[in-house]
């Protein structure tokens, strides 16, 4: 066990993580953050950043996030490279585990964040940011006047199928049903957009390419045709898997998995906050995550100068 009790532990290291370190740090809070399974989180998956505040010229997510760190570490934070594996969350000191090792604490921060539902095809790691993406918003502006496909069947799905069209001369929104879950709003703008071509009944089955992506395997999953689809990117929109398992049944959290939180930060639990796209199931922005990362330390700051 280690015996000191901490003033504040972070459990996840993303823009919210980070953020929040940065912000408990200045507080004089010696807050230890737990970096978790992905230190840095999705952004450490990225290329470049062009919509980061400040950096007119963009900045690789990777480098992005250990600026982040390198801050908080500079005004005082402990980063440990570790996997938080238990928690008890009840009662006035937190109790947290990492693997045998029990740390205890008066505030926690819960900044685990989601990650996005893929097709977990071969080689799909090897192409992440190399023509697989997840963010339209993040790396749409890449494929101006190029060929993209998304796949999906809801808003989302939708949604980024039409921001897309801004920049691609052709988008492929591939689902592999003949109906959609999405709104019927979304539906006809979609249908009505004639830069978007529906495919139906549609699988991916193999990403083609060497370097980077250069085209998609399709199967028709009634016919059971298969074909070659020349796309230069794939963006997936089929939903994200908040990071909560370990938290469920402490936790006030809702069916999609997403904490349920009041005023944005608060958790059902007092001394427990949450930030970041563990929590915020709208936006999943760097930049918002960040804002949620600060507005959870200062929460925590003013709670603990309460008690």
């Amino acid at each position: 066990m280690n015996n000191q009790i901490h003033e504040i532990i972070i459990i996840g290291s993303g823009p919210a993580g980070y953020t929040a370190a940065i912000y408990a740090a200045r507080a004089n809070l010696k807050p230890l953050v737990f970096a978790g399974p992905e230190p840095g989180g999705q952004l450490t998956t990225t290329t470049v950043i062009e919509n980061w505040p400040g950096s007119i010229e963009g900045v690789q997510g990777p480098q992005l996030m250990i600026n982040m760190q390198k801050q908080a570490e500079k005004f005082g934070a402990e980063i440990k490279m570790e996997i938080v594996t238990k928690v008890d969350l009840t009662g006035d000191i937190k109790k947290i585990w990492v693997g045998e090792t029990k740390y205890e604490t008066k505030a926690v921060i819960i900044a685990t964040g989601a990650r996005s539902r893929t097709l977990d095809l071969p080689r799909e790691k090897e192409l992440w940011g190399k023509g697989v993406h997840t963010c339209a918003t993040c790396d749409g502006f890449f494929y101006k006047e190029k060929t993209i496909a998304v796949i999906g069947g809801g808003d989302s799905a939708m949604e980024e199928s039409n921001f897309l069209t801004k920049f691609a001369d052709k988008v492929y929104l591939i689902h592999r049903k003949d109906t959609f879950r999405a709104s019927d709003i979304m539906q006809e703008r979609t249908k009505n957009n004639p830069k978007i071509e529906i495919l139906y009944n549609i699988e991916v089955i193999e990403y083609l390419g060497k370097e980077k992506l250069e085209g998609l395997k399709i199967k028709n999953n009634k016919s059971g045709e298969e074909k070659e689809l020349k796309v230069d990117g794939l963006f997936f929109a089929i939903g994200h898997i908040p990071n909560t398992e370990i938290f469920k049944g402490q936790l006030d959290i809702h069916e999609t998995g997403y904490i349920n939180s009041k005023d944005n930060v608060y958790t059902n639990i007092e001394g427990v906050f949450t930030a970041g796209d563990v929590v915020d199931f709208t936006y999943r922005q760097a930049i918002s995550s960040a804002g949620l990362g600060c507005m959870a330390a200062i929460a925590a700051e003013r709670w603990l100068d309460n008690q």
